[in-house]
């Protein structure tokens, strides 16, 4: 079966890809899944409406109803999905992607990302066409329902110290790359006492500000106006509000695993240990870290559903990715861009300067590949390379993990492209391409065979 869900969702290029047909079809599939009330929310792209009508009608068709809730950041709808008994959520949302793309995620009735098996399902019910069909009587309906948003963020406004935050009287710089944030996010630094200077704060579909993947790159106005204004902090969103990225008050980019290190150590300080979960792709400088602080780290592949399922397993502390998705299960076990933001607005209230903190964090250098691999390839290619490096410690949770002297690489194939990864990371850039270096020509003499 052709595999319909990637690693976020079923994703595309509109009218080309994603068009009205297929997400009508997806719909008709996830409605007779579901089979009940469903909600429904939009990023601000400019096939948003169209996505949308399609996807519902699909599944009124199939019987289940639609809560439309409008347009939201990704974790708004999940918070509302977790908090309201209805049977679980589509977000029509293509993330970071450029604007020409959207996509279609199913969200869980306990709020979180859809896992793969029913997931799975799904495409089978949409691949064998056996779609739920009613008759007249039996059709679902749509109804509308505003105000989540407030709600969503009243939820996160109690979960942090806002007396705490407000005398601080700290000043941000907020991006919210014409996304989806832009509806909650400065409402609710606002609720905070947080005063903010915003950008690219109105939603537009076309992300006129900047491209919606939160990056160096993307992000130098934000950078600057944070040096030039003097602020605190930077904060960025990607297009749905999952993520966040920070700029410290010097006006210098924040990589997610730096800011993730200060979050988790903060976490396991408060609570003298516990267990922070992340992807095998995050740097060594997280454990490093936690374990200062007589915290343990858990490694699991990569993706959010699976780090927040092993959070809800073995009842973690907190967790989260090094792109800037970070978990708190105490809000709700799923990547949530305006939680993350106010939990560093807290920890910066209660420490001082983020640059100060950042000083805690080891620094390690980086290095990232990708090489072309045919599918059918895959699974013998990382036999092959579990079989070379037999005699080296290494790790078999996503891929292949291989420990070098001052550093490691993974190599794992992507799951959406006939490509490899290849993520080395050193204690210099030297060691980093070193490693790198060693596991592409393994990779490349075992694919010239």
């Amino acid at each position: 079966m052709t595999r319909l869900f990637g690693t976020n969702g079923v994703r595309g290029v509109v009218n080309r890809d994603m068009t009205p047909q297929l997400a009508l079809d997806v719909g008709l599939a996830i409605g007779t899944f579901m089979m009940g009330r469903v909600a429904i929310a939009t990023d601000p792209r400019t096939s948003g409406d169209m996505l949308r009508s399609a996807v519902s009608a699909g599944m009124v068709s199939a019987g289940s109803s639609v809560v439309d809730l409008g347009m939201l950041p990704t974790p708004a709808l999940q918070y509302y999905v977790k908090n309201s008994g209805v049977k679980g959520g589509v977000m029509i949302t293509a993330s970071h992607n450029p604007p020409e793309f959207n996509g279609i995620k199913c969200v869980d009735h306990d709020g979180t990302e859809m896992p793969r098996k029913k997931e799975e399902v799904i495409e089978r019910i949409y691949t064998e066409r056996s779609f739920n069909a009613p008759d007249w009587r039996n059709v679902g309906t749509i109804s509308r329902l505003d105000g989540i948003g407030a709600s969503y963020i009243n939820a996160i406004r109690r979960s942090v110290d806002r007396n705490l935050i407000a005398e601080a009287k700290l000043n941000v710089v907020l991006d919210c790359a014409n996304g989806a944030g832009s509806v909650t996010s400065p409402y609710l630094l606002d609720a905070l006492g947080v005063r903010a200077v915003t950008l690219n704060g109105n939603p537009q579909g076309t992300f006129p500000g900047h491209p919606s993947e939160p990056t160096p790159g993307n992000l130098k106005d934000l950078m600057s106006v944070v040096k030039a204004t003097g602020a605190d902090l930077g904060i960025a969103h990607d297009g749905d509000a999952d993520r966040t990225v920070f700029v410290d008050g010097n006006g210098d980019f924040v990589y997610g695993d730096q800011s993730l290190t200060v979050l988790a150590s903060q976490m396991v300080q408060d609570n003298g240990g516990g267990i922070v979960v992340t992807p095998v792709s995050t740097s060594s400088c997280l454990e490093a870290v936690v374990k200062r602080h007589n915290g343990q780290v858990i490694y699991t592949k990569v993706g959010a559903p699976i780090v927040a399922r092993k959070m809800m397993e073995i009842k973690a502390l907190f967790g989260g990715e090094e792109n800037g998705g970070m978990i708190f299960p105490e809000h709700q076990y799923c990547r949530d861009a305006a939680m993350s933001m106010a939990k560093m607005l807290e920890i910066v209230a209660k420490k001082g300067p983020l640059s100060e903190l950042l000083k805690e964090v080891p620094r390690y250098c980086l290095d990232k590949r990708k090489l072309e691999c045919p599918d059918d390839r895959k699974e013998w290619l990382i036999e092959q390379v579990e079989a070379h490096f037999s005699d080296q410690k290494t790790d078999l949770t996503d891929g292949v993990k291989i420990f070098f002297d001052g550093g490691w690489s993974l190599v794992r194939p992507s799951g959406t492209e006939p490509i490899f990864r290849v993520y080395s990371e050193g204690k210099d850039e030297a060691t980093a391409k070193r490693c790198g270096d060693e596991c592409e020509k393994v990779l490349r003499d075992l694919l010239s065979e």
